[in-house]
C-alpha cells in the first residue's frame, strides 16, 4: 500500500502559509485497510518530526513539530496495509511558511502617489528599487499591495498568479504572497519592478460601481529575502513613476493603454503610510491562474462588425499581438451573447439605475512602432464574444482568450445517455470555474460580488465538481469579518457598498445569511475536518442570537398565538429569487410589506438543527442542547404557520420544496407534501416553478420521497422553464434567470450564474447516488428507463469513487468502485450491502414503481 495524493491544507506544495500546525492528507493506493501510517518531515538535511508508527486507519494528520517563519519543509508517507505490511514510501509533497510571527515584517507600506484628486481615476503606479547581490542559495518575495499588483525581477515576472493579492475585507485582512525567486536574481545589479492598479481596493465594486471603498490611495509592501537575511525592503529608497504605458485600469471597465509610453520614465521618491501588520494574513489557498486558452471565429455581424467569437463563455481577458503603427488604435468590448438580430451586445448586464456610467468591460490599446503584445494586467471580464473595432486588419492579429480562475482541480466527471444533460453538467462547472476567481461570486459582469445565498445554495454541488474548499474556507473569513456588531450576516462578502442608507436594510436576508453556517457545516461534512467549524463558530453563534432577537419582534407579538416567540416575519428577505412565474419586483414588494414568514421560519428552524450539530461536534453540549430544544419550537411554529390538517397550505412548488429538504414536517405531512409537490409538477406539464432557495433540493426530494420518474422528468425538461431549455439555446454556462434568452431571442439578465447549476449535485448524489459524509460513503443509484446510462466519478477525500448504471437486456447492470482504505453502504432499491474496497459489477432486475399521487 503507499500514500498518494498528498495534499497540506488540502492543496498541493503550497508556498507561503501561515497555519502553525497544518493539516497533512493523503489517499491510499493498492492494498484494502490501512492500519497505521508514518510520516517523516525534514527541512533541508535536518530531520524536524517523525510521527513514529500510528495505528490508525484515518488518512490525515496534523503536523506534529513547532514550526517556524520561512520554513520548507519535505514530508512524505509510510503506509501499513491490513496485514501490517509497510509499503513503499510516498513521494514528496512540501510546504513552506511565511511569516508565523508579524515581527519578521520589516518593510514599510509605501504610497507611489504624492498627490491626487481622489475624485479623478489615476493611472497605474511603477515602482522599482535596484540592488546588488553576490551569492545566495535561495530567495523569497513576500508582497502584498492595497491594489493588485503584477511584480517583475530583471524584467522578468515572478509569478503567474494574476490579480494578486485577490480580495478580501481589507480592514480585516489583507493577503500576501510568498515567491520563490531563487532562479530569477543575478549576481551584481537587480532590478525589482512592480506595477500597482486600483483592483478591489479602490476600483469599481458591486453593481453600483462604488470606488474608494477601501480607500483613496494605493500601496506596495514588500520583502526582499535571500537565505532567511532581509535584502530589500519597500522603504523610501524606492522611486515611482505615474506616465507609464496603463492610463486607466478598473477590474470591471477595462484598461486603457498607450503602449508607445513603456513602464514611465518621470520617476519621483515615494512617501511612507503607517498601515502597520495586523491585518497582514496568508490566503491559505490557491491562487488565481490563467487556465484553459481559446482562440477565436472571425464573425461578420448582420449591422457589418467585427466580433471575435471564443465559443466559450468565461471569466477571462484576450491577448493579442499585432504589427502595427504607432498611434493606430484597438478597442475590444467583451460581451456573453448576440442579440435576436445577431449583432453585438451588453445590455443584458448593465444594471438599471447603477449610479455611474454603464459597465464597459473594454480595452482601448493604442499601438506603438513594430510588434505590439498586449494582455490586461488589471482587469477580467465575462465574455464570450468580443467585438473589435481597428483600422488594422483583422487578419494580421493573433488572439488568445484565457479563462481565469483559482487553481482548483476538476474533481466530479459526470456523463449519461442524454447530450444535452452532459452539457448541463459542463456548463455548470464552466459557470463555478467562471466565478471562483478568488472567492464564490454571483457573476462575472456586473456584480462581481462574493454573495452568501449563492455560496450557500452550490456549496454542496461544488464540492463534487471542482476542489473549491480552500477557496470556500478562504471566503468564509470574508464573512466573519463583514459581520455587523448586531450579529446580521451581510448579503455580500467582502463588502461592496460601506452598508449606509438602503443597502444596509437588505442585510440577514433568509437563505443568503444562513450560509454562514451552511457553507462550513458543507466543507466539514466533505472531510470530516472539525477546524472548519471552529473557525466559525463564533460567527454562527451570533447569527443565532441576533435570530433569536428578531424573533421577538414578529408581528404576531400582539395576538395570542403560542408561536410568536419563534416566527420571523420581520426584515428584508430576497424570497426565492427568480421564481420563472413570480415578478421580481412583485415578490419584493410583498416580502418587504408582509415579510416572508413561511422562508424565514423554516431556514431558522434549519439553522437551529444544524448549529445544534456544530456545537456537538465541537464538544459544546450546553449549545447544542439549547439549539436542539430552539429547533423543535421553531419547527412546531413552522408548521403552526405552513400547516394545516397535515398538508402545507401553500401551492407553490418551492414551498413543499422547503420543509422536505430541510425535515420540518412529520410523517403524514411529509407524505403528504411529496404528494403534492409532485402533483403541482405533473399539473404544471412536467414545468418547475421555483426559485434560487429551492431549486437545486426540487429533485433530490422528489427521488427521496419516491417519486423519482418526476424528477428526472423535470431534468430532462426542454421547454422554459427548464435546465435544458438553455441548453438547447446554446448556452455553454449556466443563465441566472430561466429566460435568460427568451424564445423571441431578447435578452436578460446574467448568463453565467451557476445557482441553477445546483441540481448536477443531484446527479452524483442520487442518479448515481454517490454521497460522502467524513469517511462515511453511500452509494445509492437511482436509474431510470428516461437514461439508457448514467456514470460519474467523484474524486473525494477519501479517494476515487466510481459509480454507474446500465440497461442491459431488460436489467439494470451496475459498476461500483470504492477506493482503498474505503467501505461503503451500497443500496440498490431495497438491497442493501457493506462492501469494502474494491470494484463491483451487479445485474438487477429493471422494475420501477411509476409516481403515485
Amino acid at each position: 500500500m503507499k500514500a498518494v495524493k498528498l495534499r497540506t491544507e488540502h492543496m498541493i506544495n503550497p508556498v507561503g502559509i501561515d497555519i502553525p500546525d497544518p493539516l497533512l492528507s493523503w489517499n491510499c493506493s493498492g492494498g484494502i485497510r490501512q492500519k497505521a501510517w508514518r510520516v517523516i518531515a525534514c527541512c533541508g538535511n535536518d530531520a524536524v518530526w517523525d510521527s513514529g508508527k500510528v495505528e490508525s486507519s484515518v488518512m490525515h494528520c496534523r503536523f506534529g513539530a513547532k514550526l517556524q517563519s520561512r520554513q520548507r519543509i519535505l514530508w512524505r508517507v509510510c503506509l501499513f496495509d491490513e496485514n501490517d505490511e509497510a509499503g513503499e514510501w510516498s513521494e514528496e509533497a512540501l510546504f513552506e511558511t511565511a511569516f508565523l510571527e508579524k515581527s519578521c515584517w520589516q518593510a514599510k507600506w509605501i504610497n507611489p502617489e504624492l498627490t491626487h484628486n481622489h475624485e479623478q481615476r489615476q493611472p497605474a503606479s511603477c515602482l522599482k528599487k535596484t540592488f546588488s547581490l553576490d551569492s545566495w542559495k535561495s530567495a523569497r518575495l513576500y508582497i502584498t499591495a492595497h491594489g493588485v499588483y503584477a511584480a517583475y525581477l530583471n524584467n522578468k515576472r515572478v509569478s503567474d498568479f494574476i490579480l494578486a493579492p485577490g480580495t478580501s475585507e481589507y480592514a480585516g485582512r489583507i493577503h500576501y504572497q510568498t515567491y520563490d525567486i531563487s532562479d530569477a536574481l543575478k549576481c551584481g545589479e537587480n532590478e525589482l519592478t512592480v506595477i500597482v492598479g486600483d483592483g478591489w481596493y479602490r476600483g469599481s465594486n458591486g453593481i453600483d460601481g462604488n470606488t474608494n471603498l477601501f480607500g483613496t490611495d494605493i500601496a506596495l509592501l514588500c520583502q526582499l529575502e535571500t537565505d532567511g537575511c532581509v535584502r530589500v525592503i519597500s522603504d523610501e529608497s524606492w522611486s515611482a513613476a505615474q506616465d507609464g504605458a496603463v492610463r486607466f485600469n478598473d477590474l470591471q471597465d477595462g484598461e486603457r493603454v498607450e503602449a508607445f509610453r513603456g513602464q514611465g520614465i518621470n520617476y519621483h521618491p515615494v512617501k511612507t503610510e503607517h498601515f502597520g501588520y495586523d491585518n497582514l494574513f496568508c490566503s491559505n489557498a490557491p491562487s488565481v491562474h490563467e487556465q484553459e486558452c481559446f482562440r477565436p471565429v472571425i464573425l461578420k455581424t448582420p449591422n457589418g462588425e467585427t466580433v471575435l467569437d471564443f465559443t466559450q463563455n468565461m471569466a477571462g481577458y484576450v491577448e493579442f499581438t499585432v504589427e502595427a503603427q504607432r498611434g493606430q488604435t484597438i478597442r475590444m468590448i467583451h460581451g456573453e451573447t448576440l442579440d435576436e438580430n445577431g449583432n453585438f451586445t451588453i445590455a443584458n448586464f448593465q444594471p438599471a439605475g447603477r449610479k455611474r456610467n454603464a459597465i464597459r468591460q473594454e480595452i482601448q490599446y493604442t499601438c506603438k512602432d513594430g510588434m505590439n503584445c498586449y494582455k490586461p494586467l488589471f482587469c477580467f471580464f465575462g465574455f464570450r464574444y468580443v467585438k473589435l473595432e481597428t483600422e488594422i486588419p483583422v487578419e494580421r492579429f493573433s488572439f488568445t482568450a484565457h479563462a481565469v480562475y483559482s487553481d482548483m482541480e476538476q474533481t466530479g466527471w459526470f456523463s449519461c445517455s442524454n447530450e444535452d444533460v452532459n452539457s448541463l453538467v459542463r456548463n455548470t462547472i464552466w459557470s463555478q470555474k467562471s466565478n471562483f476567481l478568488d472567492i464564490p461570486t454571483d457573476c462575472p459582469t456586473r456584480e462581481r460580488q462574493g454573495w452568501t445565498g449563492d455560496a450557500g445554495i452550490f456549496v454542496k454541488t461544488g464540492l463534487y465538481l471542482m476542489d473549491c474548499g480552500p477557496v470556500l474556507r478562504k471566503w468564509l473569513a470574508d464573512v466573519r469579518d463583514t459581520q455587523r456588531d448586531d450579529g446580521v450576516i451581510r448579503g455580500v462578502a467582502p463588502r461592496t457598498d460601506d452598508g449606509s442608507g438602503l443597502s444596509g436594510k437588505l442585510d440577514g436576508s433568509p437563505g443568503w445569511a444562513e450560509a454562514c453556517i451552511i457553507v462550513p457545516y458543507a466543507l466539514y461534512r466533505q472531510t470530516g475536518d472539525r477546524r472548519i467549524l471552529k473557525e466559525n463558530y463564533g460567527m454562527i453563534k451570533r447569527w443565532m442570537d441576533f435570530q433569536q432577537k428578531r424573533a421577538q419582534k414578529s408581528r404576531l407579538k400582539r395576538m395570542l398565538s403560542p408561536y410568536k416567540k419563534y416566527i420571523i416575519d420581520t426584515g428584508f428577505a430576497w424570497g426565492e429569487w427568480q421564481e420563472p412565474d413570480v415578478p421580481v419586483l412583485r415578490s419584493l414588494l410583498k416580502n418587504i410589506l408582509f415579510g416572508a414568514p413561511e422562508i424565514a421560519t423554516a431556514y431558522y428552524a434549519y439553522s437551529c438543527a444544524l448549529a445544534a450539530k456544530i456545537a456537538g461536534i465541537l464538544g459544546y453540549d450546553s449549545d447544542a442542547q439549547r439549539y436542539k430544544e430552539l429547533a423543535e419550537h421553531v419547527k412546531n411554529a413552522y408548521r403552526g404557520i405552513a400547516v394545516k390538517n397535515g398538508r402545507i397550505i401553500s401551492g407553490r412548488q418551492a414551498d413543499c420544496v422547503r420543509p422536505l429538504a430541510m425535515n420540518l414536517l412529520t410523517g403524514e405531512e411529509k407524505r403528504n407534501t411529496a404528494m403534492k409537490l409532485n402533483r403541482l409538477v405533473i399539473e404544471n406539464g412536467w414545468h418547475l416553478n421555483t426559485g434560487f432557495l429551492s431549486t437545486g433540493e426540487l429533485c433530490r426530494v422528489l427521488s427521496e420521497n419516491g417519486f423519482t420518474d418526476t424528477a428526472y422528468r423535470l431534468l430532462l425538461q426542454e421547454q422554459c422553464p427548464g435546465w435544458l431549455y438553455e441548453v438547447k439555446k446554446g448556452a455553454t454556462t449556466i443563465w441566472e434567470s430561466w429566460n435568460g434568452i427568451a424564445p423571441d431571442g431578447s435578452i436578460r439578465d446574467s448568463l453565467n450564474h451557476y445557482s441553477y447549476g445546483a441540481v448536477t449535485g443531484w446527479l452524483f448524489d442520487s442518479v448515481c447516488g454517490i454521497r460522502v459524509n467524513g469517511t462515511d460513503i453511500t452509494i445509492a443509484p437511482l436509474p431510470s428507463v428516461l437514461l439508457e446510462y448514467a456514470k460519474a466519478a467523484y474524486d473525494s477525500p477519501q479517494g476515487m469513487i466510481r459509480s454507474g448504471w446500465k440497461h442491459e437486456n431488460g436489467s439494470v447492470v451496475y459498476e461500483i468502485e470504492i477506493p482503498a482504505n474505503c467501505e461503503a453502504d451500497v443500496i440498490l432499491g431495497r438491497e442493501k450491502m457493506h462492501l469494502g474496497s474494491g470494484t463491483y459489477h451487479f445485474t438487477r432486475s429493471a422494475a420501477y414503481e411509476k409516481d403515485t399521487f
